[in-house]
């Protein structure tokens, strides 16, 4: 990651959307040493996640959250927290601007291994290790686990006494997209939360509010994430908030374009491809698009070619963090979808 003046100096998180807010308040008011917050994914599990362990450690907590003011809330923000363990892949700590192990950072400046895309053992044994140390003189001792479907079964397995029976003022907190891939020890030593979608009213103000120039811009990126408003934000920051881009972007791909996709990681770029891949199926069948407006879909194309290009996708997706060259990823994709798209039967 480059440096930069927030990477030193991490920024205070965004009060939290007004459906988060609301569930926040109702968590604060539960009892039980570990919860596990789930859903699908783009939701707001990291930001709720957040909210609980910052509020749990807090000096001064209202019904609402943290105080944002103590030295426990300044150290949260700081990363400097003492009393905070913070359990995630590497590359998302990397992205969230978590500090790593120092073996671990070592590591990877000296480029011997990339950052792992799953939670580690050895990151495990360190949170066991950690909560048996006394708290540093705060109001207690916090793990933060995101997202916990990341956990192997050995990380999770290691985790299992701890998480049953953790010393006195130690609370875990688990935000997972994907709860079912948990194994079943870990899901039935926690206590079980499930996260609301909120109306596509309340998700469109939202937008607005977080810069998304129009209600009807906000309206595409929302049917762009399948109605989850967070990842709603986070496609239309891809896209620059060109909301014409997401619309006109499968007509492109029909014709082996991949200027749109300029800006894409090799993981967005195949999951917009899916996207596209989705909807034509569902126009092929006469049922209604998901992600698009049926305007920007070709009518020429051909269920078994949706299919021939779903599996050829799902192909793509195991590689699509390797380092390609994006650029020619980008071309080679489009050129797939072309011959997909224009495929007759």
């Amino acid at each position: 990651m480059a440096e930069s003046e927030s990477s030193t100096f991490p920024q205070e998180p965004k009060p939290l959307a007004p459906w988060l807010a609301r569930q926040l308040e109702h968590l604060l008011r539960q009892k039980g040493h570990a919860w596990l917050i789930s859903g699908p994914s783009g939701l707001g599990q990291y930001s709720l996640g957040e909210g609980l362990a910052k509020a749990w450690l807090c000096e001064q907590p209202s019904s609402k959250g943290a105080c944002g003011q103590c030295s426990s809330c300044r150290g949260f923000v700081s990363r400097t927290n003492p009393d905070l363990f913070v359990l995630m892949p590497e590359v998302l700590m990397i992205e969230h601007e978590w500090p790593l192990e120092e073996k671990v950072q070592k590591e990877l400046d000296d480029k011997k291994r990339k950052p792992s895309q799953e939670i580690k053992v050895d990151a495990a044994r360190s949170l066991v290790g950690f909560s048996q140390i006394s708290r540093s003189g705060g109001v207690g001792k916090v793990a933060w686990i995101h997202p916990a479907d990341r956990m192997n079964s050995v990380t999770a397995n290691t985790l299992l006494k701890t998480l049953e029976e953790p010393p006195e003022g130690f609370r875990f907190v688990l935000t997972s997209g994907a709860a079912h891939e948990l194994l079943p020890t870990i899901r039935s030593r926690c206590q079980n939360y499930t996260l609301e979608w909120p109306s596509q009213a309340e998700s469109i103000e939202w937008l607005t509010q977080e810069g998304i120039k129009s209600k009807a811009d906000a309206e595409v990126w929302l049917r762009a994430s399948g109605g989850r408003a967070e990842d709603a934000l986070l496609w239309a920051q891809v896209f620059k908030h060109n909301a014409k881009s997401w619309v006109d972007l499968p007509r492109s791909l029909a014709n082996g374009d991949a200027g749109l996709l300029s800006e894409l990681s090799g993981k967005q770029t195949v999951n917009v491809m899916q996207k596209v891949c989705h909807d034509m199926m569902c126009l092929s069948q006469g049922a209604e698009p998901k992600f698009f407006p049926s305007q920007s879909l070709s009518p020429k194309a051909q269920l078994n070619a949706m299919t021939e290009w779903s599996k050829a996708l799902l192909v793509s997706a195991q590689t699509a963090d390797h380092p390609f060259n994006l650029g020619l990823m980008h071309e080679a994709l489009a050129s797939q979808a072309k011959g997909f798209l224009n495929q007759l039967a």
